[in-house]
């Protein structure tokens, strides 16, 4: 019992699947734990084409920068487990230190900050670069137990890290579970470009972490005007454009009918142009300002991040008939 009791401790396994890994390896621990490893990672394998929309987001931070990851799992149960909290936090913990590059798309192999848009943010890490810097074992062994524990498919499907040396980065997590994790979550750097940080950081971070409140509930596609792309500014106008011609006004109060509807869509795509979510009568920019005159700094933001979980991607509608017709089926 003690040998059953110390593996299921160690591997979370299920008792039957622990018990038979013990018989198999003659009562041994060790053998009886790489059975179970061998299991965990074949499991892992064979859920890896189900659907995961599921999941949680994380947060670390360590002096300078901090780290966004999430990772996806097929069911809201399986985020529930501490298993799968303790490995996504273990996650955002390794994306503090792995390797960044700003370039490649950001596609199923990339772990990358992207809105709907397109629109990115910093650096992303890339994923054969985020596996190297967590380390064989971590990618082995942690992901595939937890996967073959929960017996769902887990998938670790980005990470952002912003790094800002002179300066503040704050966070704010969203339908938090637990510290340094939740559904929805946001980065914010701030900086004095004067260089005067002594005294006021604490200010900043104060005021950080509401701004990455803000950004959590307002989803802003970028920092500011000039950080949108071309071609997105040239499709949106272009939409704009279309809609106000089958008004059937003149020519000339169609460009002023554009040009309004494009002011518009700068206040709720651009950061520093949207009205602050806990005060209205003011845009993020002025916040930003009238922080820095308070405090003797002159503050900016830097860059930001938002992930929420399973945004883009599109849950399964299982027919709850047709499911159990199936493992009739499977079992007939």
């Amino acid at each position: 019992m003690a040998a059953i009791k110390s593996l299921r401790e160690r591997t979370n396994a299920p008792i039957s699947d622990v018990k038979s890994a013990l018989m198999e390896a003659e009562w041994d621990l060790e053998g009886a734990y790489k059975a179970l490893r061998k299991k965990g990672v074949a499991a892992a394998s064979k859920k890896a084409s189900r659907h995961a929309a599921e999941g949680l987001i994380a947060i670390a931070h360590e002096s300078g920068s901090a780290a966004l990851v999430e990772v996806n799992s097929e069911t809201d149960f399986a985020t529930k487990t501490e298993q799968f909290r303790n490995m996504v936090s273990t996650v955002a913990s390794a994306a503090l230190t792995a390797e960044a590059s700003d370039s490649g798309r950001i596609d199923s192999r990339t772990l990358g900050a992207s809105s709907a848009s397109g629109v990115r943010y910093g650096c992303s890490c890339e994923y054969s670069k985020l596996w190297t810097a967590l380390g064989d074992h971590f990618h082995d062994d942690a992901i595939s137990e937890c996967a073959g524990s929960v017996r769902e498919n887990i998938q670790l499907r980005r990470a952002h890290r912003l790094t800002c040396p002179s300066g503040v980065i704050a966070s704010y997590l969203h339908a938090s579970p637990s510290p340094g994790l939740g559904k929805m979550g946001a980065l914010v750097a701030l900086i004095d470009k004067q260089g005067k940080l002594e005294g006021a950081a604490a200010d900043k971070a104060h005021v950080g972490s509401k701004i990455a409140m803000h950004i959590v509930a307002a989803r802003p596609l970028s920092l500011d005007r000039h950080s949108l792309p071309p071609e997105a500014l040239e499709a949106e106008k272009a939409l704009l454009t279309e809609q106000a011609r089958k008004s059937g006004k003149p020519a000339n109060i169609v460009e002023r009918m554009v040009a309004g509807r494009m002011h518009k869509f700068y206040e709720d795509s651009c950061l520093l142009d949207q009205k602050y979510v806990l005060d209205e009568t003011r845009k993020i920019g002025q916040v930003v300002s009238d922080t820095g005159k308070a405090i003797g700094a002159d503050l900016h933001i830097q860059e930001f991040v938002r992930f929420q979980c399973g945004e883009g991607l599109e849950k399964e509608q299982n027919n709850f008939a047709d499911d159990v017709s199936q493992a009739l089926q499977q079992t007939a």
